[in-house]
């Protein structure tokens, strides 16, 4: 948060404020299914609208691809935060032009407007300066509380700031920030970062950026088996990235080199398909010909939960295995209990990524998590050490 504006620094009184939220949620039947990324919104949007500011809030939801199409309306998201927030919350019928300017200009202080979709217009991924000076004109301050958004260099996480000129951070956005930044800083050790998923493509740049900070990695998910064939252990059918054999051994070369951990499965649960309602633990970590490793073994679900629970600081990204299956799920849902508990025992741990999120919930440890971020991509892209956009347009701004 290094020279950038917080929303406690500012007096909203009698303002217009625009600001950026992530109401990109799913959808079923017409209604919000998960209102997490609502209800972390709501700190922010309290503190500016009962300090009297009118606020303008604006997020994309899904990828409409510059077309207006009627299912990716924020229409759901506007009656959700109506009920949080305990009054109406209209939805304007665009994110731009005239009828969206006279709602805005008839905004009373401590009232709520939310933008449609913005993602409606190909002007918003394009950061284009005509739709970012439209979108601008909204609002007096800007405030960035899309964390989720912020490796984006979009025309309101972005653009907006050319014409605005007091621009600040969000309370979601400044928690992201200061939790991250305590993984890629001094962090207290033993240090562990466990990491799933399905490629290893996706986390190569984590696994290097974090190599020199931490003491262990544990790895599961499907991106174990790219791991597992660099080293020449038979993984029968399971998913395997062949192009990427090469990253996997540098990566477990790089960090032998390097003194840490990097561990792999040493058993997994293998089916035949994805959708068996069953699976059996292998011996070791050679998995069968025609046989997929789909979940962590008993005897890795021991190894990392150990190691875990000696932790002082722990970051999590990627599911151990198919968890949305419950006979694939146990890998997950054991090391959710293992960084619970750790967490419990004065560790600072952090969980991100949207699979991973999903499998703390299944898992009901979520409060019992340091910080829980909203931002996969974004998280993903921070812990790898690169500057997200959206961050780096806040500072030097007052």
């Amino acid at each position: 948060m290094h020279n950038t504006l917080t929303i406690d620094q500012i007096d909203f009184s009698g303002k217009t404020v625009l600001m950026r939220v992530d109401f990109n949620v799913p959808l079923q039947d017409g209604a919000v299914s998960d209102d997490t990324r609502i209800r972390r919104a709501l700190p922010s949007i309290e503190k500016i609208t009962s300090a009297g500011g009118r606020l303008v809030l604006m997020s994309h939801l899904g990828r409409p691809k510059g077309q207006r199409q009627e299912k990716f309306s924020l229409k759901p998201a506007a009656e959700r935060l109506s009920e949080l927030a305990g009054k109406t919350v209209p939805l304007a019928p665009d994110c731009v032009g005239e009828e969206t300017e006279k709602m805005v200009a008839a905004l009373q202080n401590g009232d709520i407007l939310l933008l449609e979709n913005l993602r409606f217009h190909a002007g918003e991924t394009a950061n284009d300066p005509e739709f970012s000076r439209a979108l601008a004109a909204h609002g007096e301050i800007y405030v960035n509380d899309a964390f989720g958004a912020a490796h984006r260099a979009h025309a309101s996480t972005v653009g907006v700031t050319h014409y605005i000129s007091t621009c600040a951070a969000g309370y979601l956005m400044a928690a992201e920030l200061q939790a991250l930044g305590k993984l890629i800083g001094e962090a207290e050790k033993p240090y562990i970062a466990i990491l799933g998923g399905a490629k290893i493509s996706d986390k190569i740049e984590v696994i290097r950026n974090l190599l020199p900070r931490v003491t262990h990695i544990l790895i599961g998910g499907a991106m174990a088996y790219t791991l597992l064939r660099s080293k020449g252990v038979d993984v029968g059918s399971s998913l395997v990235e062949e192009e990427k054999l090469d990253v996997a051994a540098e990566a477990l070369k790089s960090a032998a080199e390097q003194g840490v951990s990097l561990l792999v499965p040493e058993d997994h649960i293998i089916a035949d398909a994805v959708s068996a309602d069953a699976g059996r633990a292998t011996e070791d970590a050679n998995i069968p010909a025609g046989m997929l490793g789909l979940d962590i073994g008993p005897k890795t679900i021991s190894t990392y939960s150990k190691l875990v629970a000696q932790a002082r600081t722990i970051f999590w990204n990627g599911p151990m295995g198919v968890f949305e299956n419950p006979a694939f799920a146990k890998g997950s849902l054991e090391i959710a209990r293992a960084v619970a508990g750790a967490t419990d025992d004065g560790a600072f741990s952090v969980v991100g990524g949207g699979d991973s999120v999903s499998a703390l919930k299944k898992s009901g440890m979520t409060d019992r998590i340091s910080h829980v971020s909203t931002g996969g991509g974004a998280s993903l892209e921070f812990m790898s050490g690169k500057e997200l956009p959206g961050v780096a347009a806040l500072q030097g701004k007052k």
